[in-house]
Order: structure tokens, then sequence, then C-alpha cells
């Protein structure tokens, strides 16, 4: 670790900010907690990072344990990256800090955008798996050209991009999914104003306010 990088500190907190607290590093992991990427992907899905700075992340967290590289076999050939055990351990924190700093999101800004990493995530770290014992549904989210796959199974939820094959509520939301989630306007209110439209039994968006929650 760079020293300029040091705290000084012999502090667990101060040794894991030094290893995941520099600028990108999180939600590079966020992503990855997903699923492994190449470059590319990473790229994509943080089309506001710089190339060198992305590199460079990706090179301290591989020295630090976090990440690894790996080669797909042939015909492809590419180089993934993916969480080590190490780095999985991550996925608690990085899920407390989500649910503690989606309390502030307010309004998107105007220069804010969504991935799907980043919706995967949020459907994650809203999950209240108490409330989704003994249900089991499919939900498919739509936001914008977005779309994931939420499968609720008694308390288990698996999340994925995509469409669900056989959706039992599809919910098409902009911004206003955040208030919905935060309880600052009902499902009916939701529906009732167009900021939010479903396809298939309405009840289940009551359900899914319950499951996912701020």
């Amino acid at each position: 670790m760079a020293q300029q990088r040091a705290y000084g500190q012999f502090c667990g907190l101060a040794r894991g900010l030094e290893i995941v607290g520099e600028r990108w590093a999180l939600l590079i992991i966020r992503d990855l907690l997903v699923a492994p990427r190449r470059y590319t992907d990473l790229r994509r899905g943080l089309p506001r990072i710089p190339t060198n700075i992305l590199a460079a992340r990706l090179k301290e967290l591989e020295a630090a344990g976090v990440v690894e590289r790996i080669v797909l076999p042939r015909p492809d050939g590419s180089v993934v990256y993916r969480l080590t055990r190490y780095g999985t351990e991550l996925e608690p924190v990085v899920i407390a800090l989500s649910r503690w700093g989606a309390r502030a999101l307010g309004e998107p800004r105007e220069d804010e955008i969504l991935t799907p990493a980043s919706v995967i995530m949020a459907m994650r770290t809203t999950f209240r798996e108490e409330h989704a014992r003994g249900l089991t549904v499919d939900y498919e989210l739509r936001t914008g050209e977005i779309v994931v796959h939420l499968r609720v199974d008694d308390g288990a939820l698996t999340a994925v991009e995509g469409a669900s094959p056989e959706p039992d509520l599809v919910i098409e939301a902009g911004p206003a999914i955040r208030a919905l989630l935060a309880r600052e306007v009902t499902p009916k209110q939701a529906i009732a104003d167009g900021t939010v439209t479903v396809t298939g039994d309405p009840g289940l968006l009551d359900r899914f306010v319950e499951v996912f929650a701020i």
C-alpha cells in the first residue's frame, strides 16, 4: 500500500480503508458482487471512470487479495475479474453501506445514471428476508432500458439481469421506485398517478413493497 494512502494507525478500519477506501473501489466491488466481469464490462458499468483509474484500482485490489484474474477456456480466452473469497466477505459491508446511503438519495441528480448492476445490488440491499418467508413469486422490474428478474422463493432472493420467463408481476418505474420502497407513496398512489405501471396482479405490488424496503 502506498505510503501516502496509509493512515498510520494499527486499526482494522484504517487498514480496510487503505484497501477499499480509494475512489471507485467499492463500486468496482459492487459490480463484481453481481458477477465476474471482463475489463470492458466493468468500463461499461462504470462509464465515468477514467481508464487509468480502473486499471489502477484493479491492480490494487488484486495485490490486496480482493480481486483475482482468471482466463476463460478457449476459444474465448478472455481475462475475467472476479472477487476472491476474501473479497466476497465485503458483501454485507457493501449492502449495509448501500442501505444507509439509500436514505439520503432523494431525487436523482441531473447527471446520475442507473446501471443493471446498481439496480440488482439495490434490490439485494433492500430485500427483507423476514417478510419473504412463505412467498414464492417472480417479479420483472423495468427501469428505462434496464430489465431485472427478481425471483423470491420462501425467504431467498435471486436477482439477475434480463426478463423473467413467467413473471407474476411486471413493474415499470423510473426514479419513483425509490419513493415507493421508502414508503413515501403507497402502491395505490403510485399506480394512480402513473409513476409506476404494473402488468399482472396489482396486489403483488403491495407484497413487493413489504419485501423490498428502504
